[in-house]
């Protein structure tokens, strides 16, 4: 299911990732769901389906700026607009995107390469009056009118409403085309699959690296900085984003790092979103730093339970229902309703983007299920929060589904809570790595330190 982990680069002595099969077997399955579709084509603005359909990429930087778009109509080839010099680069050094001589459509057609300069809206910095958007509907128009694809519906991704509005000005009909491409994307090839690996070993790595790092004094900025440096430095082409929480900081869950100090005790939870070639990582896990109290120990258990029987029943046929029935509820640890808890007990697709098909949670799965199949690759998150009121924890693990079941593919333990941090001796030997007698509990004494909270969540 070509999970095994290979150097970073291209060799001629191991068959590693195969990127000329890669761009095919993507554009072929893109091919496939436009054909089962009932749109005569397709028109991505979103950088991950761009990437999908035409093998470019011209950097992070750009990814939110809506300045590109690629049309794919069918029985045709893609063509790509992108920004400036970067379409001269592509037909530099894209061949693929270059017209088969065959193509009775495009044969003689002056500068007859798929990669062509033009600029969408940036996010409307253009002026309304500066004719912009009459522009991007021309190319797109004049394109499908060539393939005889200019009456039928145009499926589109996400785009600027001048945009959506000047299509429609050229009599286009456009409709959702996004289903389109997360079914392509939904099962990932081999090569996909290695991608996706390899990106989880970079985020072991850098787990490593983090717990090593962790004692009082650190911040949780400082974590980001660690672990985005080690990512680059392994060959990350984007470290999208690094949850660094701790403290009381856990109990609700902020999905956003600050510049909190971690002290003595602290419960302290991660997620690292980075990517690989474009293929992406989300990646939770929950260290101690110092100790940890026993409720957070009780918490991080309870998170466990959570996560394997999930994992124990992941397999092709069975559906994301399955799995969410086995996961509390959202009254069950403190929230009134699902969309509340949402993304608290989560699953979703990981591939060129965080977030793909298939998605698990209780907010939709029961009512709107869907079967894992064969080829799948997606991320299961689970949470608890300690009985304490204090801490929480939380861990996620990346899958891919193959015949025999789940094969997990994100390897830092995590079956057990780990405690980060130096060892501290006392006259009676080691400070207990379990104790009650910290933080905001510091009137206990230590001989609290195995007590077990089993009071509710």
């Amino acid at each position: 299911m070509g999970t095994a982990t290979y150097g970073m680069n291209v060799v001629d002595w191991e068959a590693r990732i195969d990127v000329e099969r890669l761009r095919t077997d993507r554009l072929v399955r893109l091919k496939q769901a436009l054909d089962r579709s009932e749109v005569g084509s397709l028109l991505t603005f979103d950088f991950h389906n761009i990437r999908y359909m035409t093998a470019t990429h011209i950097g992070t930087w750009a990814m939110d700026k809506m300045i590109r778009f690629a049309v794919l109509p069918r029985d045709g080839e893609p063509v790509l607009w992108d920004f400036g010099s970067a379409a001269r680069h592509h037909q530099l050094y894209a061949p693929w995107l270059d017209y088969r001589a065959d193509d009775e459509i495009t044969r003689g057609m002056v500068g007859a390469s798929g990669a062509r300069a033009g600029i969408s809206l940036m996010r409307g910095a253009f002026s309304p009056a500066s004719g912009i958007a009459d522009s991007v509907a021309s190319k797109i128009y004049e394109e499908l009118e060539r393939h005889g694809m200019h009456t039928a519906p145009v499926g589109v991704d996400i785009l600027e409403m001048p945009v959506l509005e000047a299509l429609r000005a050229k009599g286009l009909e456009v409709v959702d085309g996004q289903q389109i491409f997360l079914e392509a994307r939904r099962i990932k090839t081999t090569d996909e699959i290695t991608l996706l690996t390899t990106a989880a070993s970079m985020v072991d790595a850098a787990y490593d690296e983090l717990y090593t790092f962790l004692r009082p004094g650190v911040r949780e900025n400082e974590a980001v900085g660690l672990v985005s440096k080690k990512l680059y430095d392994l060959g990350s082409e984007h470290v999208e984003g690094v949850n660094a929480i701790s403290g009381e900081r856990c109990s609700p869950h902020p999905h956003v790092f600050s510049d909190r100090i971690m002290r003595p005790g602290d419960p302290a939870f991660f997620d690292i979103l980075h990517s690989f070639m474009g293929y992406r990582t989300c990646y939770y896990r929950t260290f101690a730093v110092g100790s940890a109290s026993a409720a957070q120990v009780d918490a991080y258990k309870r998170c466990r339970e959570y996560m394997d029987v999930a994992i124990e029943a992941v397999k092709p046929g069975a559906t994301t229902a399955d799995i969410v029935r086995l996961w509390p509820t959202a009254q069950e640890f403190g929230f009134p309703d699902e969309e509340a808890a949402f993304a608290l007990q989560f699953g979703h697709g990981v591939g060129l983007s965080i977030w793909e098909k298939p998605i698990f949670s209780r907010l939709v799965s029961l009512d709107q299920p869907e079967v894992l199949e064969e080829g799948m690759v997606f991320a299961l998150e689970t949470y608890w929060p300690a009985a304490d009121g204090w801490g929480a924890a939380r861990i996620e693990e990346e899958l891919v589904v193959t015949g025999g079941g789940a094969q997990v593919i994100t390897k830092f333990p995590a079956e057990q809570l780990l405690v980060a941090g130096q060892r501290y001796y006392t006259t009676g030997g080691f400070l207990p790595l379990q104790r009650d007698s910290q933080s905001h509990l510091n009137n206990r004494s230590s001989s609290g330190a195995h007590r077990t909270d089993h009071s509710g969540g």
